[in-house]
């Protein structure tokens, strides 16, 4: 396996008794699979340029608009959630906390998306996120 939001689906259901995913063939998990691929390929696909070395600043700022508005497209159907899928924190959340921390080492300034940021405090204080931040020395970065 080699694509990320193959690989959470494939943890979730090896894994059902920590309910990361909905179960196969609901619509739930249709949902998940939504926003899976929203995260892979709107998301995560306009961060990567932001890591190229060879890329100059005004082509970085063009992939940090495109993200930025990404996640203000995330802020907005936060709204009345908890996570993602609503009251149940999934895998697609824990790929979205990923890229929000690659946010903050770019600086990225989320304070005009609330729900995105309280939704950041609350994923970055569930103990298990914070014992994987430790254990990759990236506690800070949360």
């Amino acid at each position: 396996m080699t694509e990320g939001p193959v690989i959470v689906q494939m943890i979730a259901d090896k894994a059902p008794i920590k309910a990361l995913a909905p179960a196969r063939d609901s619509s739930e998990r249709y949902k998940l699979l939504e926003w899976l691929n929203f995260l892979t390929s709107e998301v995560h696909k306009s961060f990567g340029p932001l890591f190229a070395p060879a890329l100059n600043d005004e082509a970085k700022a063009f992939f940090k608009d495109r993200v930025m508005g990404k996640l203000k497209h995330i802020d907005s159907e936060l709204a009345g959630r908890d996570y993602l899928m609503g009251k149940q924190f999934s895998v697609a959340d824990g790929y979205l906390f990923t890229m929000l921390t690659w946010g903050d080492r770019m600086k990225f300034d989320l304070s005009a998306m609330p729900h995105l940021t309280a939704y950041k405090a609350r994923v970055a204080a569930r103990p298990k996120v914070q014992e994987a931040l430790k254990k990759e020395g990236l506690a800070q970065a949360a």
